[in-house]
């Protein structure tokens, strides 16, 4: 697989790739798929030593841990030109609430700025950042795109992956109704409101099988294997893949929610 950028100018960019605990633990042919992309558009990337970005502690009111995590990921992190995270949501974590989590700390507030300023969501980095424009690659199926609510409302990611898919030879994008409306996931929410977030999910699987697709994809780990689990529920065969797979070519794992360990 070929890239086609605008042009890049210096030395190679460094890139540390957040590879985020689910695809860590669950899909690591993300993260493989992370560095395809980032080593094709001209990065030298690495993968250090990390841990959680603080969220879930975050959104509990937890700050404590919350910035304890945050402490270590922006040391780690600090060496490279860039950090890049194949998740919308913890993208959007380290990106925009590190430098609350220290506004008040004289030790730390210009760090987390600093570090907030190289982070981005992967798609994102491609295409805002390196100008990748297109993928050489092929992919013959027909395919919907749900817009996840981190990377959209927070990054505002909607344009640059359907960009990116439309230069996928064979790809046919359809979209769902409501496509950009909540899945029900939200991290800690499906734990807290479990039957909101069922009825929302519902909803969103409804959609997606309406569209006539019979491939999903879109780029947060936690809100695709909510939105599979809820398609098996359902009786649905339609795959689930997060779009970085299908962009670096590596689709030859299962789907989402099938022939892995929960």
């Amino acid at each position: 697989m070929t890239i086609s950028t605008g042009p890049l100018s210096g030395s190679r960019p460094r890139v540390g790739l957040f590879v985020t605990c689910l695809v860590d633990l669950i899909r690591p042919s993300v993260g493989f798929a992370a560095v395809k992309l980032l080593q094709d558009a001209g990065c030298t990337v690495e993968v250090p030593l990390q841990t959680c970005c603080g969220q879930p502690a975050y959104n509990s009111g937890d700050r404590a841990t919350a910035q304890a995590l945050a402490r270590k990921i922006i040391g780690t992190f600090e060496v490279f030109d860039y950090v890049v995270a194949p998740s919308g949501s913890c993208a959007g974590m380290m990106a925009k609430h590190f430098p609350e989590l220290f506004k008040d700390d004289p030790d730390y507030a210009a760090k987390a700025d600093r570090f907030a300023a190289k982070t981005y969501e992967l798609i994102s980095f491609l295409t805002d950042v390196l100008a990748v424009t297109s993928v050489d690659t092929s992919f013959l199926r027909k395919v919907t795109y749900h817009d996840s609510c981190s990377g959209l409302r927070e990054l505002g990611i909607e344009a640059q992956p359907r960009q990116l898919l439309k230069s996928v030879r064979g790809l046919d994008l359809v979209e769902m109704e409501e496509a950009t409306v909540c899945c029900g996931f939200g991290g800690t929410f499906a734990v807290k409101y479990e039957e909101i977030s069922s009825v929302i999910a519902d909803k969103k699987a409804m959609n997606i099988e309406a569209s006539g697709a019979p491939v999903l994809l879109a780029g947060d780990l936690g809100c695709l294997m909510n939105m599979a689990g809820k398609l098996a529920r359902r009786g649905s065969r339609v795959e689930v893949r997060h779009i970085a797979e299908v962009l670096a070519d590596i689709t030859d794992t299962p789907p989402i929610g099938r022939g892995q360990k929960p």
